[in-house]
């Protein structure tokens, strides 16, 4: 109901006070996309808490929230969703509870489970755009695999250390298998090695947010078939074409 008076004011022309900052740069039709845009974040941990926040504030109407982990004291270094309060909680049930807490227009559905073969068409289906926040390959070629097909655009985003990638598939694409392979004992990658500090994932995954958001309105310049790789250790910022 809050959501729907929203969208009647903005349809009319007239900007609750929430998205002012929102209209310089998407403007009011761009708004409405967000508002009846269906987002899925799958893994709501440092990546995912960052992008559920922002997509939260930008006036995303409905984000699924798909993570079975639960919070742990090594998470508090960088995953924003976390707090000393709610240790051994779940992350896609805490993220639910912070978008109710920020914007009354976004209906945020927790799903307490991780994505599987089993379960992933039915909870990724009917998206308009699914977000790769997780932290193993095999994860992440499981969900390029079914957004490929199911026709839906995935953001996808990995971080390790000072460095972190973001790069968008659009339906017909090649998959993350152009960037990933699967090897006995490297699913994890070198994040576990490397570690994250909490810049790394904030910074990535501002990047994805924005890419959902241009998905969604239409507005700016996709990271498509190319991938953003930053290393902030060394101020490296480029852009590598996929093809």
């Amino acid at each position: 109901m809050i959501l729907q008076k929203t969208i009647e004011l903005l349809e009319k022309g007239e900007v609750p006070q929430r998205y002012l900052r929102n209209i310089g740069t998407i403007g009011i039709e761009g708004q409405l996309c967000l508002l009846n845009a269906k987002v899925a974040v799958v893994g709501a941990g440092g990546l995912g808490g960052n992008i559920i926040e922002s997509l939260t504030r930008q006036g995303v109407g409905y984000l699924r929230i798909i993570d079975g982990d639960n919070f742990t004291a090594h998470n508090l270094n960088r995953q924003l969703l976390a707090t000393e309060g709610n240790i051994g909680v779940n992350k896609a049930l805490a993220a639910v509870r912070r978008i109710a807490e920020i914007n009354s227009d976004v209906s945020g559905e927790a799903i307490p489970q991780m994505l599987d073969e089993e379960n992933a068409d039915l909870l990724l289906s009917g998206m308009d755009v699914v977000v790769d926040a997780l932290d193993t390959i095999s994860s992440r070629l499981l969900v390029s695999k079914i957004t490929k097909k199911l026709g839906i655009p995935l953001v996808h985003g990995a971080i390790a250390g000072f460095t972190g990638q973001v790069t968008t598939l659009l339906p017909g694409d090649i998959g993350l298998e152009k960037i990933y392979k699967v090897s006995v004992g490297s699913d994890k990658g070198i994040e576990n090695s490397l570690g994250n500090p909490a810049a790394t994932p904030a910074l990535a995954a501002a990047i994805q947010s924005q890419e959902v958001v241009k998905i969604l309105t239409g507005v700016g310049e996709l990271l498509h078939k190319r991938l953003l790789y930053f290393d902030t250790e060394l101020n490296i910022f480029e852009i590598l074409t996929i093809e």
